[in-house]
């Protein structure tokens, strides 16, 4: 019987295809690529108009077609459903990683003998300088994982017992119907939470001098969220504070390098001049 790897997102992907061809292994690979961290969830399972529309704002890229991008995963997820492929769903400790288990253990639930994993933690990451140390949450993702690493864990897939897929389908039924806008993951336990504390995040690093926007996107990404925030996430959140006057932005949005931000200074009220008679 064939097999095929899941992961989520394109970069871990490509590190696991390196992988396995330094192992001489010829298997699929398919990347999930909805960041299932951020966003609503309501409905993703039956129609995807709502990760579609929230996507839309988040790039505001009226070229990008996420209608077809969506489609097509739905289409290769329903593959991956009714063929009798072996599933190894590679995760590590991130809450985008940990959803990703959760929906594809959902999807597969009538056929557990299929599913297997590859379980990631900080323990594995032997980059010593890797940014992800430095998180209190120790939070990875496989994406950070270098092929060697991956590499070595291929003998370690295993499959995934009828339990526990029924636990984390349930799981993932659960996360859906709270429908946060983002959703934190500690202690193995999923919680609601709101764009409102990754602003609160910005404007705390933010200043009244012009700062360079990288800079406070490292701070909000490093940051103990509970998830795993993106530059994509974090220029979004950039922006929709400037669209509420609550912080100003300058340079290239799409230029890291030369984009900055301060906060908005607000006008001191006017002061009343007293008329002598």
């Amino acid at each position: 019987m064939s097999t095929i790897h899941l992961t989520n997102g394109d970069a871990a992907a490509d590190a696991l295809r390196d992988a396995l061809r330094r192992a001489g292994r010829n298997e699929r690979v398919l990347a999930l690529k909805d960041d299932l961290a951020v966003g609503p969830l309501r409905g993703i399972d039956d129609a995807p108009d709502t990760r579609v529309d929230f996507w839309q704002r988040v790039y505001g890229d009226t070229e990008r077609d996420f209608s077809r991008e969506f489609d097509e995963q739905a289409t290769a997820l329903a593959a991956v459903v009714s063929e009798c492929s072996h599933i190894v769903v590679w995760h590590a400790q991130s809450a985008a990683d940990q959803l990703m288990l959760r929906r594809v253990c959902y999807h597969l639930r009538d056929a557990p003998q299929r599913l297997n994993e590859v379980r990631l933690s900080i323990r594995d990451l032997t980059d010593p300088g890797a940014w992800a140390h430095s998180r209190k949450d120790q939070a990875t993702a496989v994406g950070m994982f270098a092929p060697d690493v991956l590499e070595a864990q291929l003998a370690c897939a295993a499959p995934i017992s009828v339990l526990r897929i029924s636990r984390l389908a349930l799981e993932w039924q659960d996360v859906k119907h709270a429908n946060g806008e983002t959703r934190r993951w500690r202690d193995n336990v999923f919680a609601s939470g709101t764009f409102g504390e990754l602003d609160t995040v910005i404007i705390e690093h933010a200043g009244e001098d012009w700062r360079p926007a990288a800079r406070i996107a490292a701070q909000l990404m490093t940051a103990d969220m509970g998830f795993l925030v993106s530059d994509r996430i974090a220029l979004w959140r950039f922006q929709e504070l400037a669209a509420a006057d609550r912080i100003q932005l300058r340079g290239d949005a799409i230029a890291w390098s030369g984009l900055e931000l301060c906060l908005t200074r607000t006008p001191r009220p006017a002061t009343l001049s007293t008329v002598s008679s």
